[in-house]
């Protein structure tokens, strides 16, 4: 059970960090490629933090506040997720700027997730976290593939 909670309480904080990404595109892209990508994203991970909030009040755990983005303290670092650093620069960001560093932050980020769910598909005991951990690997693998598509696109 102890790899099923570390999973649910390492992905929400994970995929609020997305959200926040993807949240940023549609005032800085004008690809309707990267718009795509970024409401993917959205529409997919808003319902997983849900899904993995209530599993974790269920246990009658509390799931990590909303202004926790996933600091080391989970031993979250090799996961993909970006530094303040990077999430300033893809702020500031726009057009084609944006999009070349929303996209390899986004690789970066889902290749992350892939492997925290790989962690779970190893270790993990609870049924619904491993349905949760599949679904990560197997959408956001397809995902990665789309991003790089584009990135080739944009050259």
């Amino acid at each position: 059970m102890a790899a099923d909670v570390w999973f649910a309480e390492a992905m929400i904080p994970h995929h609020r960090q997305a959200l926040e990404m993807a949240g940023l595109a549609a005032a800085r892209t004008g690809d309707p490629l990267v718009t795509a990508v970024a409401e993917r994203v959205l529409d997919g991970q808003r319902p997983e933090i849900a899904v993995m909030e209530s599993w974790l009040r269920g246990l009658g755990r509390t799931p990590p506040p909303a202004h926790d983005h996933g600091t080391n303290d989970r031993g979250m670092s090799g996961y993909g997720m970006a530094s303040e650093e990077e999430l300033t620069r893809l702020r500031t960001a726009r057009g084609r700027d944006f999009d070349t560093l929303f996209l390899t932050l986004m690789i970066r980020h889902h290749e992350g997730a892939v492997g925290m769910a790989a962690q779970e598909l190893r270790r993990g005991r609870d049924r619904a976290m491993r349905t949760m951990a599949q679904d990560v690997v197997s959408g956001q693998q397809i995902e990665i593939a789309r991003m790089r598509g584009i990135q080739r696109r944009l050259g």
